[in-house]
């Protein structure tokens, strides 16, 4: 999540214990402070694009002239938005899913704190916004409780308002460079993972790397670094932690910045989660780290995590108790089952835990006091707002319950335990992920807990969308359906 900081050591006994850039939370869920559009709309931005992201994670938007963006908001006494049909998160190419149909819009909403400027799209600019109704409904008011970004948003108050706790959110955003697509991917190159060969100077993947970096940059955005990843042609690209809305929409324009420049320089960047069989998939390894009050020592877990404060326990036990369910928005496509293998590194496929342990979903990172949790388990085929939703909520509904940690720290994979090894770390029974995205969807269908915590409608909607999805995404043969899988992601 965060580079080590640099700085010489002359003795250990005089090293700082702490390492690593050491970051805290602010109030998430704080709105943003106010700019106005006479302040966003500079000279040099002709476009406007108004930007919403659907339950199959495709980046869609309406591109508005600066001068009618202006007008529209222009009028205090009128909610300012675009009219979109409601099946608008239904939507799988040219399919609707079932459930969603022609009849109704929705207004979307622009919400300024979300401004960027598009450096990959000069003179643009681009903005998220919020599904609400056109007329209120007489219980709900203008809320859509289908919208990615409200569910997100009510999740973070929720911790806020009942349990004083807040989030940091940052990812790693694995891709690969290609060349063409048909007949076959051709990458850019075969050079293995963090190489000088993979950045030669006057290559043309070093240029659309280099200018990725200077656009986030350019953006706002805090990129911590880049470096060649271990498939050919893949790269990483790690940006600092935000609060979870921030870091949802700064990874659609991450993505949105990476796709763009790759294509200005001919080439096709993809986040398509396993292309190769005897090398490693492309994932979105999602960190979050858990903030709020003190709390009184708690025995009764302590000894299965004993740098881990009550609140962290708790909320790790929430996500593993619903790591299933969870799998369903963070690994949504069949493709990306086949990166969640066991001897990998990918994560594995036990609901478990360990220190800087590969081979586990959740990793736990940093030192005591300022620790934080990767989780593997999450590709780029997810949604951003849906996928950190999911863990938010998984987490915060242990830290409501006061779960205790039932899972010690895996110090080698579970894979490789034997049963003796397992049951000393609370393994005795493991809890497997699910092995293909049917068995993610039934899991979320089955968890209450979490159809409590996102919304029933919502689950329903998904799940029906995310089976339309799947059909969608084969193609006649392998060949056909690893050509859609690059295209689409």
């Amino acid at each position: 999540m965060a580079p080590a900081s640099s700085f010489s050591v002359s003795s250990s006994h005089t090293a700082p214990a702490a390492y690593g850039v050491l970051y805290k939370s602010e109030v998430a869920g704080a709105p943003a402070p106010a700019r106005s559009v006479a302040e966003l709309l500079t000279p040099d931005i002709q476009f406007v694009r108004v930007q919403w992201v659907d339950y199959i994670n495709t980046v869609r938007f309406r591109v508005l002239p600066t001068s009618y963006f202006r007008k529209l908001l222009s009028d205090p006494h009128s909610r300012a938005g675009v009219g979109l049909v409601k099946a608008v998160l239904g939507i799988v190419g040219l399919n609707i899913a079932p459930g969603f149909g022609a009849v109704g819009e929705f207004l979307y909403v622009p919400d300024l704190s979300s401004w960027r400027v598009c450096t990959y799209a000069p003179g643009h600019a681009s903005v998220m916004g919020w599904f609400q109704e056109k007329v209120p409904h007489p219980t709900k008011g203008l809320t859509v409780d289908l919208c990615p970004r409200t569910i997100l948003q009510r999740l973070v108050r929720e911790a806020q308002e009942k349990a004083g706790v807040s989030f940091l959110v940052g990812v790693e955003s694995e891709f690969i460079l290609v060349s063409q697509t048909t007949p076959a991917p051709v990458y850019v190159n075969s050079a293995d993972w963090s190489c000088s060969a993979k950045t030669r100077t006057g290559s043309v993947e070093t240029a659309v790397l280099e200018e990725i970096a200077s656009c986030l940059l350019g953006a706002g955005i805090e990129l911590q670094m880049y470096h060649a990843e271990a498939a050919p042609g893949q790269y990483e690209v790690i940006t600092g932690p935000l609060s979870p809305l921030e870091a949802a929409d700064a990874l659609v324009f991450t993505r949105e910045t990476i796709y763009n420049i790759a294509n200005k320089h001919g080439l096709r960047a993809t986040f398509a989660p396993r292309l190769h069989s005897d090398s490693c998939g492309s994932g979105a390894h999602t960190h979050i780290s858990v903030h709020g009050p003190d709390a009184d020592p708690r025995a009764a877990d302590a000894s299965l995590a004993p740098t881990l404060t009550p609140l962290e326990r708790s909320f790790l036990q929430g996500v593993l108790a619903h790591l299933p369910a969870v799998c369903a928005l963070t690994l949504p496509t069949a493709a990306s089952y086949a990166r969640m293998l066991d001897g990998i590194w990918a994560g594995g496929t036990y609901a478990s835990w360990g220190t800087y342990n590969r081979e586990a979903p959740v990793r736990l990172c940093g030192p005591q006091g300022h620790h934080h949790f990767e989780l593997k388990c999450v590709d780029a085929t997810a949604t951003p707002h849906l996928a950190i939703a999911a863990i938010v909520g998984a987490g915060l509904q242990g830290i409501k319950e006061g779960a205790l940690l039932t899972v010690g720290d895996c110090a080698k994979p579970v894979a490789l335990m034997s049963e003796r090894e397992r049951a000393e770390v609370g393994l005795a029974n493991p809890t497997r992920l699910p092995g293909d995205i049917a068995a993610a969807r039934k899991a979320l269908a089955a968890d209450e807990v979490m159809k409590g915590v996102l919304g029933a409608e919502f689950v329903d909607a998904y799940i029906s969308v995310n089976e339309t999805m799947e059909k969608f995404m084969q193609g006649e043969n392998e060949q056909e359906t690893v050509k859609k899988l690059i295209e689409y992601f």
